[in-house]
């Protein structure tokens, strides 16, 4: 149970982290280790996707603008390398994996389309009382609501520096995801602004010790190449608190990689950090 938790954990901190792209999830392959043949063309449904030859639960949740943990979260992945063609999983936050309050007491769950004479994928009513299922049509979703680009320090208008050294890399959208900012082994890091601790640790090629913030369904700040981890998964955190000391892991100097990501999609930390 431990292991599974560990490799969830070490799995949302590489959705976040489009950098680690590279090491997402295995194609899809069946139980003999061989790729899987081509299989029959399925049309899609509101809310769900049906998984074909070649598909990654990183390159769906890609295809779909949704973040892999939420994918995870909704189909109830536990070993994200054995999803199988021809398995339907959840795509949208309106859509229901699981189980959906239904006329009569029944309640409706999606189920995987199979065969020859797969064309769309249905869903079946499971009654409470025992009556035989009756196949329906799938029931038309409500897109969600937009998104809003408040960021979640909204009542403070601005988020904190995370440190008090110097920018020595800009950001850059296709080769630096965030901020490089100099310093000298020890120097403090601080939570740029409030939340939870969502991964701590070194289990991610290329960023050394590091710490991930979830601040709210939109945001999350990444603190990577730390010499010291000084809060834990799990911890909640103010802004403006240490959580870590700078340091040269996984770099050729000593500096803190400074990233905000909105929706898994890293943006320019200077959009949102106040003018020094």
């Amino acid at each position: 149970m431990h292991k599974n938790a560990h490799h969830l954990i070490t799995l949302v901190a590489a959705a976040i982290l489009a950098g680690c792209a590279a090491q997402g999830t295995a194609p899809v392959r069946d139980g003999s280790g061989a790729a899987a043949a081509p299989a029959a063309t399925v049309a899609p449904v509101s809310g769900y996707h049906t998984v074909r030859p070649g598909d990654t639960l990183l390159g769906i949740a890609r295809q779909y603008g949704v973040t892999l943990p939420d994918l995870v979260s909704w189909n109830r992945i536990t070993d994200p390398d054995q999803i199988h063609v021809g398995q339907t999983l959840r795509v949208s936050p309106s859509a229901s994996a699981t189980a959906i309050p239904g006329a009569g007491g029944a309640v409706v769950t999606p189920i995987p389309a199979t065969g020859s004479g797969a064309g769309t994928v249905p869903t079946v009513r499971e009654p409470v009382g025992g009556r035989a299922p009756v196949a329906e049509p799938a029931a038309v979703e409500t897109p969600p609501p937009a998104a809003t680009d408040t960021p979640p320090s909204a009542m403070a208008g601005q988020w904190q520096w995370p440190s008090s050294g110097t920018v020595v890399a800009g950001f850059n959208e296709a080769s630096n995801k965030g901020l490089d900012i100099g310093g000298k082994v020890g120097d403090p890091i601080y939570a740029a602004a409030p939340g939870k601790v969502v991964y701590a640790g070194s289990g991610l090629r290329g960023y050394g010790k590091l710490i991930v913030i979830k601040h709210n369904q939109e945001y999350n700040s990444v603190y990577a190449h730390n010499d010291k981890l000084l809060v834990k998964e799990d911890d909640q955190v103010a802004q403006g608190q240490k959580i870590a000391e700078l340091g040269s892991s996984e770099t050729d100097r000593p500096k803190l990689h400074f990233e905000i990501r909105k929706q898994g999609k890293a943006v320019d930390p200077t959009g949102y950090l106040p003018a020094r």
